[in-house]
């Protein structure tokens, strides 16, 4: 072979070695595209409990991974394009926190990418995935127990407010499971020997109508349905509350730690913290596909006796028993 002609050869290698996409990947640190439905500030834990789980799977943002993150600042509207700036990115794998929609919209932005995401429902009846012990396709994830618990707040409200008669329940009626949110607080406020009344609420900015609603119809207490939109503004939410001076209870501890009464809910960071060792795993090489969704099952009682003191309320010696947090 000549040297002119070898020259070539090897210049054309070398090229095709430093072009190549698959190289470049395949050397560089992986990117990970973190999707939020609200913001940090309200997500902190989803964020902390994820970083957790991913370090203790060996990987560590900014030392052996690059992590992006996306929020929507409680504009639901935004996240498909967010979604589809993450895929074009590109990211080696998608991570979605604050509900389904982000994470549905993740799943239409790609068919490829895998993604884990972390959700309060049912992610089989949400089309997320085919099954919960196989989910099938590029997606899996952590759900945790978001419309179940409304049974057990509603018990815990008989406790706190035996008196009260009408409860009232701010419902996102276009939630893909509003139906089964809505039917097992109703037959858990049958059990309990109360009613309900229910106050729909489709978007943020209704949720101050919804209030004075229940201030009008002098109900006695208020639950807050599992929903990212009540995630939009949590402190707004619990000032709501206060200013309407109606006890409520909530599905998570930021509420609580915002000015609320009362959350009965999901340890978040715990969740979040699995959907870090799903990550971890599908960077080592596992399928999506075959890892099945996860349900977090830790649960905690966040109690505010500030708040019940302006409440004008004395929480029972039992309730204060079983808090898993109290804030004075």
């Amino acid at each position: 072979m000549k040297r002119r002609e070898a020259i070539k050869l090897l210049g054309a290698a070398a090229a095709s070695l430093v072009f190549s996409p698959s190289v470049v990947r395949a050397q560089a640190r992986p990117v990970l595209g973190f999707l939020g439905s609200v913001s940090f500030k309200t997500f902190t834990a989803h964020a902390d409990g994820f970083l957790q789980g991913f370090k203790d799977s060996g990987f560590v943002d900014g030392r052996n991974a690059t992590i992006e993150y996306r929020w929507a600042e409680g504009h639901f509207d935004r996240l498909p394009a967010l979604a589809a700036e993450l895929v074009g990115r590109p990211v080696d794998l998608l991570i979605t926190v604050g509900g389904n929609v982000a994470a549905l919209a993740a799943k239409r932005a790609t068919s490829k990418i895998p993604t884990v995401f972390l959700t309060g429902d049912d992610p089989v009846a949400s089309g997320l995935v085919t099954s919960l012990s196989r989910p099938g396709g590029h997606m899996t994830g952590v759900t945790w127990l978001g419309g179940e618990l409304g049974a057990k707040n509603l018990e815990q409200m008989r406790e706190l407010l035996p008196d009260v008669t009408v409860i009232g329940i701010l419902l996102n009626p276009t939630r893909p499971t509003a139906d089964a949110q809505l039917k097992n607080a109703q037959e858990a406020a049958r059990a309990v020997g109360k009613t309900l009344r229910v106050f729909p609420v489709k978007a943020a900015i209704e949720v101050a109508t919804a209030f004075e609603l229940a201030r009008a119809e002098k109900i006695g207490a208020l639950l807050v349905a599992s929903d990212p939109l009540f995630l939009v503004d949590v402190k707004g939410v619990a000032d709501l509350a206060k200013q309407h001076a109606i006890p409520t209870v909530y599905f998570l501890r930021e509420f609580v730690v915002a000015g609320g009464l009362m959350s009965y809910g999901a340890d978040i960071a715990s969740a979040a913290k699995l959907c870090g060792d799903y990550a971890g795993r599908i960077l080592k090489g596992a399928n999506p596909a075959d890892l099945p969704i996860q349900q977090s099952t830790k649960i905690e009682l966040v109690l505010n006796l500030k708040t019940a003191k302006a409440l004008g309320l004395t929480i029972p010696i039992t309730l204060l028993g079983r808090a898993d947090e109290v804030i004075e």
